[in-house]
């Protein structure tokens, strides 16, 4: 199960909001490049960023940071925000991101995911932000009919990296994590998943980490790490060692 600090951008600077509201927004670090190295330090195999600009706008507005951010690490890269073309999820892939998420644009524009997941099998994540059980697009702006099952069931055939599910009103406000919806979205495909929003400590990952058997890739983490919260080296390292232990001889899965 990884675990994934989360780098959300807006205006070139590292912040976090809470229940993805603009207005209710706190900066954390006026070096997202610092950040992102801080991170890989600390011993995370991933980064995840988001680009909050391009999802309010519709198109991407940190590209450039985003380039730094991938110039100054090793560690392998998820981008979100803002993605909502092919050239533009294309660029991203072809200039070094490991993997796009796409939220507003795979229900606006189903062709499109399909297109770019045969382009780049493995390589697109579908982001499902979710109001009480429905899907929410536009920078979390607008909350849709699309339930989050009927959303999940018509790409279900398609080669996507990743499912990120994310509960927005948990998200940013250290909550607890949401392992009744997180469950039922394993249990109902056969793609992984990331969990995102609401982690608050080290209690929250222990509460993950039996789910991750069911397909339960990894999980976000943003506010907590950065408000200290959750020591991310100490969760990485709990993680390890448990999913370690469950694969030794003897042990029960």
């Amino acid at each position: 199960m990884i675990i994934f600090p989360a780098i959300d951008l807006k205006e070139g600077v590292c912040v976090r909001l809470m229940q993805g509201d603009p207005d209710r927004v706190t900066v954390y670090g006026n070096d997202p490049v610092a950040v992102a190295q801080r991170w890989e330090q600390e011993g995370a195999q991933w980064l995840h960023i988001v680009d909050l600009d391009g999802a309010f706008s519709s198109s991407p507005k940190n590209r450039r940071m985003i380039q730094s951010i991938l110039k100054s690490v090793s560690i392998p890269v998820q981008v979100g925000g803002g993605i909502r073309h092919w050239d533009t999820a294309a660029d991203y892939l072809n200039s070094g991101v490991k993997r796009v998420i796409l939220g507003t644009a795979a229900l606006r524009d189903p062709q499109l995911l399909e297109s770019l997941s045969a382009d780049f099998p493995h390589r697109v994540a579908l982001g499902i932000d979710a109001r009480n059980g429905r899907v929410a697009i536009e920078g979390w702006k607008e909350t849709t009919a699309t339930t989050v099952a009927t959303l999940v069931k018509q790409f279900s055939q398609m080669p996507l990296a990743a499912i990120i599910h994310t509960d927005i009103h948990r998200d940013g406000m250290q909550s607890g994590v949401n392992l009744e919806a997180t469950r039922e979205l394993l249990e109902s495909t056969h793609i992984p998943v990331i969990a995102s929003g609401g982690v608050a400590t080290l209690e929250d990952i222990k509460a993950l980490l039996p789910l991750a058997p069911l397909g339960l890739e990894g999980v976000i983490t943003g506010r907590a790490i950065y408000n200290g919260t959750l020591d991310l080296s100490e969760a990485i390292g709990f993680v390890g060692k448990n999913l370690l232990e469950t694969r030794l001889p003897g042990k029960e899965r």
